[in-house]
């Protein structure tokens, strides 16, 4: 073994000049047409509540069967699909497909998913990550769904070097069996100024690591689904709701697909100082505008030049010194 790592070593890393690469542009581009990528890993996003494994399902029942996804985005590559719901029981993820079947009018005896029935599976166990290699090699998907991460790790999700190796090998699967890769996992409270990639729970690599992403948050009483690609353009938010149809529960579209309006942008600094002054009864000290800011004494005396010069413009009379 010692001998082979170092003939390899010495032989280098595989090249090949761009133009001989391969070229994919006569394959489907798309696993489920403008939701997510023909091999794209990535994640289904969201707080709890929020369908995230109705969704998940949604996507395992069009990729298995061949037919469009929420009933209108069409499927570019079908096959048998392999997923692990680590948190349902079984007898509900059977109720659930049974139930999006039905709504996609979709025969359930011949549904080509495949879901693990095993009580554990951790991806940085090394015994647990072989077994899901020999299981893929057997079913050969073309979509595998892990549901949800948290339930599959011992690892610290905030710290990039615990997270990154379950990521990179999630990737190298991915490129070994030229299949797509869906993981559905949590996501924090919403506050206004952030996109919805940014809410993911954990560090950033999460985020940075997917090729399709789609994040389901509520927005009132309606369910409203994002999408975000690496290499696509975006495609317009979805409203959703969980609907009954003949005693089972499936996904819906509800009305036409449109652009929610983005959130405002936070207030600058400087629109932050002129606002605490603007509410004060007498002058404040750099010490009284830091605390009612809350920011730091460095932030505002380095910014202090631009909050004159707005106070300036809307009439306020401003004497601080730092």
């Amino acid at each position: 073994m010692k001998l082979h790592n170092e003939r390899a070593a010495m032989e280098g890393l595989p090249y090949a000049q761009a133009h001989a690469l391969q070229s994919q542009s006569d394959q489907p581009q798309w696993l489920i047409e403008g939701l997510w990528g023909e091999q794209a890993v990535g994640i289904l996003g969201g707080q709890p509540k929020c369908c995230k494994s109705f969704m998940a399902l949604d996507i395992a029942v069009s990729v298995a069967s061949a037919t469009p996804c929420l009933r209108r985005f069409g499927v570019g590559r079908s096959g048998p699909v392999l997923m692990f719901p680590a948190e349902d029981a079984l007898d509900v993820v059977r109720q659930r497909l049974v139930g999006i079947c039905a709504a996609a009018k979709v025969p359930f005896e011949q549904l080509a998913v495949y879901v693990i029935t095993s009580p554990r599976l951790l991806l940085d166990v090394a015994e647990d990550r072989q077994r899901l290699r020999q299981t893929i090699q057997k079913v050969r998907p073309v979509l595998l769904i892990l549901d949800p991460l948290i339930r599959m790790h011992s690892a610290d999700e905030n710290v990039s070097k615990d997270i990154a190796p379950i990521l990179g090998y999630l990737r190298q699967l991915q490129r070994e069996f030229h299949m797509a890769v869906l993981l559905v996992h949590h996501a924090r409270k919403r506050s206004g100024q952030e996109r919805p990639g940014q809410l993911l729970r954990g560090s950033s690599d999460l985020h940075g690591w997917g090729d399709s992403n789609l994040y389901l948050r509520r927005n009132g009483k309606e369910l409203v689904l994002s999408i975000e690609h690496r290499a696509a353009p975006s495609g317009d938010d979805i409203p959703l709701s969980l609907v009954a149809q003949e005693g089972a529960l499936s996904l819906s579209i509800q009305g036409p697909i449109q652009r929610l309006p983005p959130p405002s942008p936070p207030p600058s600094l400087s629109d932050r100082v002129i606002a605490a002054m603007e509410e004060a009864e007498a002058p404040l000290s750099t010490s009284q505008l830091r605390k009612r800011c809350r920011i730091r004494t460095q932030s505002l005396c380095d910014n202090w030049g631009n909050c004159v010069i707005k106070a300036g413009s809307y009439g306020h009379m401003v004497s601080v010194t730092c």
